[in-house]
């Protein structure tokens, strides 16, 4: 049987997974029993039953969360939004982030330790079959250094291919939140090949699950992650941090040595850490507010039948034996923005309508003269966001007299989660035009909810040099604009196409029939 390596003492100066020759050093976390591992497991299962749960529960005819990329459309909780919508993600990641910054600014690092994913997927799932395929801390480091055997690499090899699954497993349920549950299954069902974007993505995805999980583990925590590095400027003397009551604590001895403190030196604090620190020796960057020494600590207290708490979720004021203040200017600060950007985000999302309108010019000319008109065409969008058809009419408002549209001379009825665009096409006699105009287009539907206005300009020549190059002699191609503008008279003399937008109540030019 191979011997247990030798475990160095963290020192609080170096990294505690690198070895003075710039190797790494390996962690394996013994186990820990008490109340804060309970609390932490018991949500760390709630936290990845979420994610398992979210796309297979519908709301509003989709899965809770339902990010389709693909038809750039996204769904949360029974509401829409398309891609037009995205600049509401501000408020959603400055929320977000005020939100960190107040919860880090009272409880530290509160979030590393209970709910991020890396932390949760770490020590709730792949530690755990970790620990039952190669047993405790002490089994697997000695199974570590062991030589290379039938054994060992059965072992590992179980416990690696576990690990390949899970991982694969985790990725295909990410994916299910962009391509829905019966998008994945037609995907797993079908060839590789006729899905290789998707395909790429799972086999990517899941190598990094894999490399993260089960070899780069706290290394993401301890060298890539900025949360860690800003968390000095986030807290204070009276953020609550896990730390070690020194004045109980020292001198550290033995039991039953003559004026030594309540701390044993028993290194049991450092053995169960996930990221290998020694947390006597002061908050440290590595620090994640796991709680697992708290357990540790207390579990051996209570052996000793000596008062819990020696290491205690406390604030460095509480340890120095000063008073907590939970209210404080940096906390009324980030609270203060928080609530304010909060109040705009609802606003923000209360402001956006079921139905999205979008006018373009079409690409080409930005405007063209024919048969004594001048002519500008668009693009007009209309997105429903429902879950249901509705029908849409659009109007053109405010046209000067003489100008007329063609197009959407009947309402767009559009199915659930329907798009439709069409071409809109504004005229205007030359005889008339004296410089651009706004074109003001007006979307309502059946039930009165909609109503959206778009506005663009309608663009032609320079009216100067247009009017000099009619007194010199109209072109051929205007030569028939004054019957276009007698035309234009007639048509408009009753109530006006332009602010009807009704195209089968007006002539139509040769070119707008094309």
């Amino acid at each position: 049987m191979a011997a247990v390596p030798k475990v160095t003492l963290p020192n609080r100066d170096e990294v505690s997974t690198i070895r003075a020759d710039g190797s790494r050093r390996f962690l394996y976390p013994a186990d820990a029993r008490g109340r804060f591992l309970r609390a932490r497991r018991w949500s760390g299962w709630l936290l990845i039953a979420v994610y398992l749960a979210l796309p297979w529960f519908k709301v509003g005819g989709y899965p809770a969360v339902f990010l389709d990329v693909a038809e750039r459309r996204f769904h949360f909780f029974g509401g829409t939004w398309v891609a037009q919508d995205m600049w509401l993600l501000f408020f959603l990641i400055a929320g977000l982030g005020f939100s960190l910054f107040l919860v880090t600014s009272l409880l530290g690092r509160v979030w590393c330790g209970w709910a991020c994913p890396q932390t949760v997927f770490l020590e709730h799932v792949y530690r755990v079959i970790e620990r039952r395929l190669e047993g405790d801390a002490v089994r697997r480091r000695r199974l570590a250094a062991a030589p290379w055997s039938a054994g060992k690499v059965f072992r590992l090899g179980l416990k690696h291919g576990v690990f390949v699954v899970v991982s694969v497993a985790v990725a295909h349920v990410f994916l299910a939140y962009f391509v829905s549950l019966p998008g994945l299954w037609g995907m797993v069902a079908g060839a590789p090949g006729a899905h290789g974007g998707a395909f790429l993505f799972v086999v990517a995805f899941s190598g990094i699950l894999y490399f993260n999980f089960a070899w780069f583990r706290e290394q993401l925590c301890i060298i890539i992650c900025p949360y860690g590095r800003i968390q000095s400027a986030l807290i204070d003397d009276h953020s609550m941090v896990i730390g070690y009551d020194a004045a109980r604590g020292e001198p550290r001895g033995r039991v039953g040595m003559g004026g030594a403190g309540d701390c044993i030196d028993c290194h049991r604090c450092v053995q169960v850490c996930p990221t290998g620190i020694d947390i006597r020796q002061g908050l440290q960057i590595e620090c994640i507010g796991c709680a697992a020494c708290i357990d540790a600590c207390n579990e051996v207290m209570g052996r000793l039948k000596r008062a819990r708490g020696l290491v205690r979720y406390d604030s460095l004021n509480g340890f120095a034996g000063r008073g907590t203040r939970w209210l404080r200017p940096r906390t009324l600060v980030y609270a203060f923005i928080m609530c304010a950007g909060g109040g705009a985000a609802a606003a923000a999302f209360l402001s956006v309508k079921p139905a999205f309108v979008g006018i373009t010019r079409m690409v080409g000319a930005a405007y063209v003269m024919d048969a004594g008109m001048v002519r500008n065409q668009y693009f007009v969008r209309l997105v429903n966001k429902t879950g249901g058809p509705v029908s849409f009419t659009v109007r053109v408002e405010g046209l000067p007299a003489g100008a007329f549209v063609s197009g959407f001379g009947a309402p767009v009825r559009l199915v659930a989660d329907g798009e439709e665009q069409r071409p809109l096409i504004v005229q205007m006699p030359l005889a008339r035009y004296s410089g651009g105009f706004p074109v003001r287009v007006r979307v309502r539907d059946e039930s009165g909810r909609v109503d959206i206005a778009r506005e663009i300009k309608f663009v032609g020549p320079d009216p100067l040099f247009l009017k000099m190059t009619l007194q010199s002699g109209p072109p051929a191609s205007a030569a028939g604009a004054d019957a276009s503008a007698a035309g234009a008279d007639a048509a408009t003399s009753g109530p006006s196409a332009a602010a009807t937008g009704a195209a089968d109540t007006t002539p139509a030019s040769p070119t707008a029939k094309k």
